[in-house]
Parts: C-alpha cells; sequence; structure tokens
C-alpha cells in the first residue's frame, strides 16, 4: 500500500523532471568522442563563475535571515490575533508571493532607483545595491513564513504555553520552550523554501542589481540564452542541483529528528482580539511592515497602469492584437484566460501528485522513501531555464512528443506546486497521533476507510492550503513557461515580459495593465479560499 503510493509521484518526476534535466546536462558534458567530466573542473576554477557562487549563497542565507526577522511577527499575529479584514490581508500578503519577478523588479526601481520614490523624497537610492535585492526577497517570500509557520502556531494549544507559566516560566521561557520546538518543522519547512528562492533568484537580480550581481540562475541563463555555452550552462546547472539536494538532506534529517505528535486544535479558538498596549503595538508594526513592503510597491503597479498619459487606454489596448506592435499574434487578454485554464490543470495534477506522496512519506516506510522527502523538492532549486529547455529538447519524440500539446504547460507549472502541496499537507499528516490510526484497525477498519475516518477530517483545510499554494504559483509560474508557451497562448507572466521586452510607453503601459489584472486575479483567488475553507482543521 505505501510502495504504491510512491509509483505515481515518483514516474512523473522521472518523466517530467528528471529526464528534461539529465537530457539538458548530457548534452553539455558530452560530446561525439563520449563523456567530458573534466568541464567541471574547468569551470569551477574560473574566479567569475567563483564569485557568483559566493554572491548566489551569501546572500541567499541574508535574504532568509531577514524575511524570517520580519515575518516572523506577522506569523504570530495572523495566528493568534483576531482583527477586521484578517482575511483580506491574508490573501493580499500572497499576492506578491505569484507575481512575475521581472514586474516585481520594475516595480521595486520605481521605489529605490533613478527618480523613484526614495530619491524624490531624500534623495537616496537604492538600485545596484544589495539591499534593494535583499528588500524585494522579503517581498516575494513574506507569505511563505506567515502562511507556512503560521498556519500550525494557529493550532497549537496555547494552554501547553500557559501551563508552563503557571509552573513559574516566564512568557519568553515558556515560548522557547513549549511553542518554539513545536513550531520547528514549520519554521524550518518555511527557511528551506526561502532559501531555495532566494538562491534561483534570477529577475530580481537582473534589474534591481545591475551587472554587478549575478546569480547562479543569472548565470545559467546568460551561458544559455546569450553566449550559447551549453557546457558552461551544464556545469552551473550540476552545481545548484547539488547544492539544493545537500541543503534538503540536512533539512530532512533535523525535522525527523525535531517532529513528535503534536496537539493541534481548531484555530478558531486561539485567535483572539488584542489586548493591552504591547499587543496593539505589534499588530500595528506588523500592519504597518505589510503596507510599506508589500502594498506599496503593489500600489505603484497599479499607478503605474493608470498613468496619466493613458488612463484607461491602456486597459482597452489589451483587447487589441494589433495595439502591441506585433508582439503577440493574439490579443493579450487572451492571456488572461490562458492562464487561468492551465493554472487549474496545473493544480488537479499537483494535487494528486503531491497527495500521494505526502500520503506515502506520512509512513517513514525506509530510507527510499524518505529520501524521496528531500527529492520532491529539488524542482525549486534547480533552473528553471534548464527544466524549459529540457521540455523542448526531450519531450519531442513519440511517446513523450508534447511540444505541440498544451499539457505541456500545466505539466511545467505542477512541477513547481508539487512541493508545495507536499511541504503544506506533510507535518499535518505526520501530527495525526498514529495511535488514532492503530484504534481504527482494531474496531476492523480498512486503511482507506480509516484514512477516510481519521487523516482526512483533519488534513482538509491542509488541502485547500495546497491547492490554493498550487494555483497561485502556476498563474505567476515564468522560468520554464517562457520557452513553453506558445506564442498564440500565452501566459500572463509571459505576455508581461514580452512587453516590457518591447519600446514604447504603450507596451509598458499594457505590462503594467496585464500586471494589475494578475494582481487581481491573485487576490481574489486567495480571499475565496480563504471564505470557504470553514473548516479549521489541518492547516499546519
Amino acid at each position: 500500500m505505501r510502495g504504491a503510493l510512491v509509483l505515481l509521484p515518483a514516474a512523473f518526476f522521472a518523466v517530467f523532471f528528471a529526464y528534461p534535466v539529465a537530457t539538458i546536462v548530457g548534452r553539455g558534458l558530452r560530446t561525439d568522442a563520449g563523456w567530458r567530466p573534466g568541464r567541471l573542473g574547468e569551470v569551477l576554477a574560473r574566479p567569475e563563475v567563483l564569485d557568483v557562487l559566493w554572491f548566489t549563497t551569501w546572500q541567499a542565507l541574508a535574504s532568509t535571515a531577514l524575511t524570517l526577522l520580519v515575518a516572523l511577527p506577522g506569523a504570530y499575529v495572523f495566528a493568534r490575533f483576531d482583527f477586521p479584514g484578517k482575511q483580506a490581508l491574508r490573501a493580499v500578503v500572497t499576492v506578491p508571493f505569484v507575481l512575475p519577478t521581472v514586474v516585481v523588479g520594475t516595480a521595486f526601481l520605481a521605489l529605490l532607483g533613478r527618480g523613484g520614490l526614495l530619491d524624490g523624497l531624500w534623495g537616496v537610492r537604492l538600485d545596484t545595491t544589495v539591499w534593494a535585492i535583499l528588500l524585494a526577497h522579503v517581498f516575494f517570500n513574506y507569505a511563505v513564513v506567515v502562511r507556512t509557520v503560521g498556519g500550525l502556531w494557529a493550532q497549537l494549544d496555547p494552554r501547553q504555553e500557559e501551563a508552563a507559566r503557571v509552573l513559574g516560566a516566564s512568557r519568553l521561557t515558556a515560548w522557547r520552550r513549549v511553542t518554539l520546538p513545536a513550531l520547528g518543522p514549520a519554521v524550518a519547512a518555511a527557511a528551506l523554501m526561502v532559501f531555495l528562492f532566494t538562491y534561483t533568484s534570477f529577475g530580481v537580480v537582473v534589474i534591481l542589481g545591475g551587472p554587478a550581481y549575478r546569480t547562479l540562475e543569472a548565470e545559467i541563463y546568460r551561458q544559455t540564452a546569450q553566449l550559447l555555452d551549453l557546457p558552461t550552462a551544464a556545469v552551473l546547472t550540476l552545481v545548484q542541483f547539488a547544492a539544493a539536494a545537500a541543503v534538503l538532506a540536512v533539512h530532512a534529517r533535523t525535522v525527523r529528528r525535531r517532529e513528535t505528535a503534536l496537539r493541534l486544535v481548531d484555530p478558531a479558538g486561539t485567535a483572539h482580539r488584542p489586548r493591552g498596549a504591547g499587543q496593539w503595538a505589534l499588530l500595528g508594526g506588523v500592519l504597518a511592515s505589510i503596507a510599506l513592503l508589500l502594498v506599496l510597491p503593489l500600489g505603484v503597479l497599479v499607478a503605474r497602469s493608470l498613468d496619466a498619459s493613458g488612463g484607461l487606454g491602456f486597459y482597452r489596448a489589451l483587447r487589441s492584437a494589433e495595439a502591441s506592435g506585433g508582439t503577440f499574434v493574439v490579443p493579450p487578454l487572451e492571456a488572461v484566460r490562458n492562464s487561468l485554464e492551465f493554472a487549474f490543470a496545473a493544480t488537479a495534477i499537483a494535487v494528486t501528485v503531491g497527495g500521494l506522496a505526502a500520503a506515502a512519506l506520512t509512513r517513514r516506510a525506509g530510507r527510499l522513501v524518505r529520501g524521496f522527502d528531500a527529492l520532491l523538492m529539488l524542482p525549486l532549486g534547480v533552473s528553471a531555464v534548464t527544466v524549459g529547455f529540457g521540455f523542448l529538447v526531450a519531450l519531442d519524440e513519440p511517446p513523450l512528443d508534447l511540444r505541440s500539446s498544451w499539457i505541456l504547460v500545466p505539466l511545467a507549472q505542477a512541477l513547481v506546486g508539487v512541493p508545495f502541496v507536499v511541504r503544506t499537507m506533510l507535518p499535518v499528516l505526520r501530527a495525526v497521533d498514529v495511535r488514532l490510526r492503530e484504534a481504527a484497525a482494531v474496531l476492523g477498519a480498512s486503511p482507506l476507510r480509516a484514512w477516510r475516518e481519521v487523516d482526512l477530517p483533519m488534513v482538509r483545510r491542509a488541502l485547500f492550503v495546497a491547492a490554493g499554494f498550487a494555483f497561485a504559483v502556476s498563474l505567476g509560474e515564468f522560468g520554464a513557461t517562457v520557452f513553453i508557451a506558445r506564442a498564440d497562448h500565452p501566459t500572463l507572466p509571459v505576455a508581461v515580459a514580452r512587453l516590457l521586452g518591447r519600446p514604447g510607453e504603450l507596451n509598458y503601459g499594457q505590462a503594467m495593465a496585464l500586471s494589475t489584472i494578475l494582481m487581481a486575479v491573485c487576490a481574489v483567488a486567495l480571499l475565496l479560499l480563504e471564505r470557504v475553507r470553514t473548516d479549521r482543521k489541518g492547516e499546519f
């Protein structure tokens, strides 16, 4: 039974991830005379490559630490405080995570660059500095920490911490010895995701960092698309792959040692209105940070789409392919429908594959299954450029000739969505007391009925969260989609990138208008997700 659950996820990743990536890497390291492993040493000995590796690593560590520092108070506020507009605000903080990097980079450039808000008010510019990159990474990943850590925090029984205080522990000691160990797996999962996203950062670094800063992802793109140096790109892909695998292996070992059966309660009963000046000040500080770091850049997008010289004309122009100056063969507005269709299909694939994988990993049967936990996260640490090119090169012959099929885009998007499904559902499934399953089995329940009666009620909300994340990530996926989306079926991020790459005020305005539409669609989808999830059990 447990082995059968692994079959579909393993086959999915073998065919649509391992095979395309291996094909591209093989073409870079193999010649007519055979394999050339010596290229690894040749490339890694270059000083410029070492500089890229060093910058990639330390900026990812700095971005992760800064994101945790800023977002953990937000996770506590969303978990423990009840205030008007909480559901809407939760959706708002998730929107930045799914926006295309090129759009966010441009918005932050307007805030931090020449002639931007800081430059106009105080004469301060942060573009072409590492601080602009770090702030943009916090903008992207704030929601990862809030939803990953805050979801579990809301379900921890506060009476456990209160009991420690009754026994004489201070508030800080009780939190450190009771709550923090329980939150450990969620914090580790959030830190891992943030590290992987910032380690593979591309659009933000290129736009805000300028030529002085390059991550591995940016260098892989430069070597592949600009210099046509596939051997160097293959070596860098292997380095990125190895680094991601090492981090995931350490994370998996750490999480297994710290996981315990948690006492989860209904989160509706753990939230309360802020009490006292300290809690109100904390709420105010979190709201202020959200306004400055998240809402202000989004406001810039809306303002740019409603520029005085264009007004609503930017939105009207989206209905005509001719208005884009030959950039599209279909009206740009078609990208909205395409993105929704692809996202729904990708979500169905990701929830099916990720749900089966999480159920199998819950049992922790053997080293192979435990190692599969880390392998499922690898698509987040491998260059999207490599995956996109791999799809085009590898999936071009029967029975896997999918280059002309519409399913290719949802498959690429699902690769990124599956890790979110697994990381969302796995801690909750592992938190279910195994004795409940054993009791159901003693009473004569089959494994399927035991799962339906015991596990499903507790993980139902986690399943909704997983689907919401997969849907949102699919809407904003850009790295691989840009290579495989057909000209007559562009997605919203691809359409935005194409418009930004064309000169002219009209193209730029249309790009901002499409970005605003993407932001609105994501906000509505996430808000509806918050409202329909009346069952408060199971979110970790």
